[in-house]
């Protein structure tokens, strides 16, 4: 007997699940911390995984989850503290970026400062890039 097409399930690549993806992000971010942060090969690593994972996004090779039709009412109250983030950030960044009025990643560059810390943020990005790319 034959199956109807709209009952079948595409197989899932072992490659493309969470379970295997999250533990080749380690090693990569544990790389991503050693670097120092705003300096060049720092730019050229973050441009490097970045433009890779874009790359994956684009293709047809990987599978997607289903993305919503529309938000959920919830989505727009996490949205406002990020557009104001962005905006204090690309007006900062219009005005000059001096010791008085510094920008948002320049406040947070102490932090970063930590191998620890700058390899967890590396992770995180890594993590929710590729939810971002499996959408």
């Amino acid at each position: 007997m034959e199956q109807r097409p709209e009952l079948t399930v595409a197989p899932v690549s072992p490659w493309a699940r969470a379970q295997v993806m999250l533990p080749v992000f380690v090693p990569f971010a544990l790389i991503g911390g050693l670097l120092p942060s705003f300096s060049l090969a720092a730019n050229l690593y973050v441009l490097a995984l970045g433009g890779g994972l874009l790359l994956a996004g684009m293709s047809s090779r990987l599978p997607r989850r289903a993305a919503p039709v529309t938000l959920l009412p919830g989505v727009a109250w996490w949205l406002v503290p990020v557009a104001v983030f962005v905006v204090a950030e690309v007006v900062t960044f219009a005005m000059g970026s001096t010791h008085d009025y510094p920008t948002l990643s320049l406040l947070a560059d102490p932090l970063l400062d930590g191998y620890l810390l700058r390899a967890m943020a590396y992770f995180g990005w890594l993590a929710g890039f590729w939810g971002l790319v499996r959408r």
